[in-house]
């Protein structure tokens, strides 16, 4: 692990190679799994603030789930997570030509809203936990992200290059900064 200001970042996301390639794995990110998405406590106001605008996006049954129980659950842990449609896929979740999407971030680039999705959605296939004082940065393994290893390996890609947008989003430009010189440093590069 290395440490940038608060964080504790795991060396996986310098040394895994990654691009998501829904041509192969139809966001199943967003259909399989135990629980919902994770949501830091202050999105789920954002999300309720944002539901009318992501509601035309969501399938009924969605609208449904969302209407019935809120736009959040506890997973076994406690924490806050998307809701499940029947215990499948997120309710947030749509399909085009059988690949999921999300209402959320489709909303969002409509120009509807200004909340993109929520951030562990954003940041995946790293997941952050906290550890103390500290937030943890970790590569989270998931079988159905092969094909992504596998075009960020053939592209030279690797999860903290191709999360830059998000990892900014969620710690800050300076600490992105901070960030590649330790997988410059990790990687044996000169910066």
């Amino acid at each position: 692990m290395i440490i940038i200001d608060d964080t504790l970042v795991s060396e996986e996301i310098f040394d895994v190679h990654f691009i998501c390639d829904l041509a192969s794995c139809r966001g199943a990110c967003c259909v399989e799994g135990d629980a919902g998405a994770p949501l830091e406590e202050e999105e789920i106001g954002l999300l309720e603030d944002a539901l009318d605008e992501v509601k035309p996006f969501m399938t009924p049954e969605g609208r449904a789930t969302v209407e019935g129980q809120g736009v959040f659950e506890f997973d076994a842990g406690g924490h806050f997570v998307t809701p499940l449609n029947g215990g499948r896929e997120c309710a947030f979740t749509f399909f085009v030509d059988g690949e999921a999407r999300c209402a959320i971030e489709e909303a969002f680039l409509s120009g509807k809203t200004r909340f993109r999705k929520p951030v562990s959605c954003h940041l995946y296939p790293i997941r952050l936990s906290q550890v103390g004082d500290h937030i943890a940065v970790n590569h989270h393994h998931w079988h159905i992200c092969v094909p992504a290893k596998l075009l960020g390996k053939k592209e030279g890609v690797r999860v903290y290059e191709f999360l830059r947008e998000p990892l900014i989003r969620r710690f800050g430009g300076a600490w992105y900064e901070k960030l590649k010189i330790a997988a410059a440093w990790h990687l044996g590069k000169t910066v």
